[in-house]
């Protein structure tokens, strides 16, 4: 069963559009700042550093489901597994204030080297997962 990590957080008025929510674009802030902290988490943002593999987006599919209000309280729940060649992640953003969920997401990940070149996704990761 792959580890399920989650990162709290809450809306800020810069991230507001014209109709006083969350701008759609910010989600996607939203979800890659939660891909991190779930490598953090694990301790594999050392491993990414220092191996010098490094993931790269391929494919982000948002699903938005209900708007997000300045200073509503988030969390964001992760999951991620391997899907050759990719490194896929589950997303879920919930609206702690309101209680119902705001979006989920799907990424795919692949991993590229120091010159670019597309590498396998590293057994370190994957046994951290």
């Amino acid at each position: 069963m792959p580890k399920k990590l989650t990162l709290t957080l809450a809306a800020r008025g810069h991230e507001l559009d014209s109709y006083n929510h969350v701008n759609n674009a910010v989600y996607l802030n939203y979800f890659e700042h939660a891909r991190w902290e779930f490598f953090r988490q694990l301790d594999l943002h050392v491993f990414l550093k220092h191996n010098g593999n490094l993931p790269v987006v391929t494919d982000i599919h948002i699903r938005y489901q209900r708007e997000i209000k300045l200073f509503d309280e988030l969390m964001i729940e992760s999951y991620c597994y391997q899907e050759k060649p990719y490194l896929v992640f589950q997303q879920r953003l919930m609206n702690l204030t309101t209680g119902l969920a705001s979006a989920r997401a799907t990424t795919k990940l692949i991993f590229i080297d120091k010159d670019k070149i597309v590498r396998d996704v590293p057994n370190e990761i994957l046994s951290g997962i």
